[in-house]
């Protein structure tokens, strides 16, 4: 199985009307309903080739969403990387020169370093500080179950389930080299009610992935009660209309490989539990990799090829 072995189901829209927007940084733009509320924000293409925030994006500025209290806030956020999105090699608009979502630490941007996904970090850090709830939205390599992620803490255990949308509530840092946008200071910080969220809506281009972002971000707007009940329930799809109660998972390890070598025993898309303790699930040249407890989910596993490499993490059930 590999990243390129996926068809691209979705089309990626044209967001060049959202450029200008009204907040002085090009593809923001933000609602104010004039009612005393919270700042709510949305993200879209944190990654340039995960279009469902994109298209999800779309839907809602054309769906004429608009605040009943506080602010809402819609931001193609690493839109450089998004604008060279490419049918035909999908894969290679992710990023201009550096991952956008491990540059949120304040040495890095407060640095004299330089590149296209710094400075655009820089450009978008005012506006993060005023967020009170942000949505990042992303996607998968493969055909895994959506999830959604937070770094763990009490208040977005809290906020997440209520939210409650899509199934499985992955808490944990996610065992990352540099630091994610759900994890820059304003929202990391304990003293505060901040909340920022990360769902993965499935694999990159598949057709569902769009319709689960739309319906994540209407239920993240339900839960902030930013937006008015008929609105989410006339956009809505039918599947999504009643969900059950999500399954609350922590991610207790990350798994980087050692060597070139790293091979999974079965074709895991992610999502799948693991019954039995010490079970050898992938091999990393000679070693064996095993889960380290019973009922061992594997999140989020990695097909590409190449050592020191992030290629699975390992959590716990919860709840």
């Amino acid at each position: 199985m590999t990243v390129n072995s996926y068809p691209v189901e979705l089309t990626a829209p044209d967001v060049e009307a959202y450029r200008k927007g009204n907040t002085g940084v090009d593809f923001v733009t933000t609602f104010d309903s004039g009612v005393a509320g919270p700042h709510v924000m949305i993200n879209a293409v944190t990654h340039g080739n995960e279009i469902c925030g994109a298209i999800a994006l779309d839907y809602l500025f054309k769906a004429n969403v608009q605040p009943v209290r506080g602010k809402l806030t819609l931001g193609f956020v690493n839109f450089q990387a998004f604008l060279n999105f490419d049918i035909n090699k999908p894969e290679e608009s992710r990023l201009v020169d550096e991952d956008f979502n491990r540059v949120w630490l304040e040495e890095r941007l407060d640095s004299d370093e330089d590149s296209v996904e710094l400075r655009r970090a820089r450009d978008l850090r005012p506006i993060f500080d005023t967020v009170d709830y942000l949505l990042d939205i992303h996607s998968l390599s493969t055909y895994s179950e959506a999830l959604m992620i937070c770094h763990g803490h009490d208040k977005e255990q809290t906020f997440a389930t209520k939210v409650n949308y899509p199934g499985y509530i992955m808490c944990g840092s996610g065992h990352v080299i540099g630091r994610r946008l759900i994890e820059y200071t304003p929202f990391n910080d304990t003293a505060n009610d901040k909340v920022a969220l990360l769902v993965e809506c499935g694999q990159h281009w598949a057709a569902e992935a769009g319709t689960i972002a739309l319906d994540t971000a209407l239920h993240f707007l339900r839960a902030t009660e930013a937006v008015s009940p008929d609105f989410i329930g006339q956009h809505l799809s039918d599947g999504a209309k009643n969900p059950p109660k999500a399954q609350k998972w922590e991610v207790v390890d990350g798994i980087y490989s050692k060597t070139d070598n790293f091979t999974y025993a079965e074709d895991y898309i992610g999502m799948e539990v693991i019954a039995k303790a010490g079970t050898v699930f992938a091999h990393d040249g000679a070693e064996k990799i095993k889960t380290p407890h019973d009922d061992c989910l594997l999140m989020m596993p990695n097909y590409k090829p190449g050592a020191n490499m992030r290629k699975v993490r390992l959590c716990k059930r919860l709840d």
